[in-house]
C-alpha cells in the first residue's frame, strides 16, 4: 500500500463527502479511492469512516486521523512550496471559506486580483454564513467578521465593518424614526439567524454604555442580503453591516437611523489553526487582503475610497 495515496484519497472523501466526488477531484477511478481506504483501514486496524446508503460520516478513530492527516499533507505542501521558492511565488490550492455576501461582493474580486499576481495559485472556495471547523472540514484558512471562533485559531485582522441600523424613506415616514435603542421594540425589525441573539440588538451610546433591546419583526433568515432587500421594500428596520447595507444608503434607497448609538467596528480578519504552520499561500492571501482592504470601500464614514477592482 502508499500510504502517502492512501491518505490523500481518505482525506479527499471526507472534504468532499463522497468516494465519487474524491475520485473525480484525484482523477482516478471510483474502485481506487475505495480500495484505498479500504487499504489505510486494513492497516490501521480501525474503521475511519461509516458508510450508508445515504452518507459518510467519520468514525472517532477517523475524526482524530483526519485532523492530523490534514495537518500532514498541509505541511507537506509547505515544504514543497520552500524546496522550490513557493515562499516567494505561493502555488497550490487555498481551500477558503466565507460568507456568502462578503464573499460575493469583495472576496472574489479580491480573488480575481490575486490570480493575476499569483498565477500558479488556486482557490477552493466554500461560501456558507456557517462557522465551519477549519481542521475537521480541511480548509486552509476563513475570512471571518467579528470574533476568531475558538482558542485552538489565530486571527489576523485586515479590515473593520459597522452594523448599521436603517430603514427605507418610505417604513420612516410611515411609523416615525426611533429616536432611541428603546424605540426599536414599537417597530418592525428584520431578524438574522446567525447573529449571537437574532432578536436582541445591541448598541453603544456615546459615553461608551451598551443599550440592549429585544426585537420583533414577521421575517427572519439567514441572509443579510435578504433583510436589506426587504428593508427597501418598506417592510421594517435592518441591523446589518456596512458592507451590506452601503450601496442602497449611498443612493438614498435605507437612511441610517440611531447615529448616536453607532455599535463599536467588527474586526474583519482571516483565520486559520494555530497548530498548522502558516503557509505561503495563506501568508499571501492575509498580505493581500490587508492591502486591499486597509481603506474599507464599504465603509459609509465619508473617509473611504474605492478600492481597486
Amino acid at each position: 500500500m502508499d500510504r502517502f495515496h492512501a491518505i490523500a484519497a481518505f482525506v479527499k472523501v471526507v472534504e468532499t463527502g463522497s468516494f465519487a466526488r474524491a475520485a473525480e477531484r484525484l482523477d482516478v477511478s471510483v474502485s481506487s479511492v475505495s480500495r484505498l481506504v479500504s487499504e489505510l483501514e486494513a492497516h490501521l486496524d480501525a474503521r475511519l469512516l461509516q458508510r450508508t446508503t445515504r452518507r459518510l460520516s467519520l468514525t472517532e478513530a477517523g475524526r482524530a486521523f483526519h485532523e492530523r492527516s490534514v495537518q500532514l499533507m498541509a505541511d507537506l505542501e509547505e515544504a514543497e512550496q520552500t524546496a522550490g521558492a513557493g515562499t516567494a511565488n505561493p502555488r497550490g490550492t487555498l481551500r477558503l471559506s466565507c460568507s456568502v455576501t462578503f464573499g460575493a461582493l469583495y472576496i472574489a474580486p479580491a480573488i480575481a486580483a490575486m490570480l493575476v499576481r499569483y498565477p500558479e495559485l488556486r482557490f477552493d472556495v466554500e461560501m456558507s454564513d456557517r462557522r465551519v471547523d477549519l481542521v475537521d472540514e480541511g480548509f486552509d484558512a476563513a475570512v471571518r467578521i467579528g470574533p476568531v471562533g475558538g482558542d485552538n485559531l489565530v486571527g489576523r485582522r485586515v479590515s473593520s465593518t459597522r452594523l448599521v441600523s436603517c430603514a427605507s424613506p418610505a417604513y420612516l415616514a410611515r411609523h416615525g424614526e426611533p429616536k432611541t435603542p428603546e424605540d426599536l421594540a414599537r417597530h418592525t425589525c428584520l431578524l438574522y439567524e446567525y447573529a449571537a441573539q437574532r432578536d436582541v440588538w445591541t448598541f453603544r451610546a456615546r459615553d461608551g454604555s451598551e443599550r440592549t433591546v429585544r426585537v420583533a419583526g414577521p421575517v427572519h433568515s439567514n441572509s443579510g442580503g435578504f433583510s436589506a432587500a426587504l428593508a427597501v421594500a418598506g417592510v421594517g428596520i435592518a441591523f446589518e453591516p456596512d458592507f451590506i447595507v452601503g450601496p442602497d444608503v449611498r443612493a438614498g434607497h435605507l437612511r441610517p437611523i440611531l447615529p448616536a448609538y453607532a455599535p463599536l467596528p467588527s474586526g474583519i480578519h482571516v483565520v486559520y489553526a494555530s497548530r498548522r504552520h502558516l503557509s505561503a499561500k495563506v501568508r499571501a492571501l492575509t498580505g493581500f487582503l490587508a492591502e486591499r482592504f486597509a481603506v474599507p470601500e464599504w465603509s459609509l464614514d465619508g473617509k473611504a475610497t474605492r478600492t481597486r477592482r
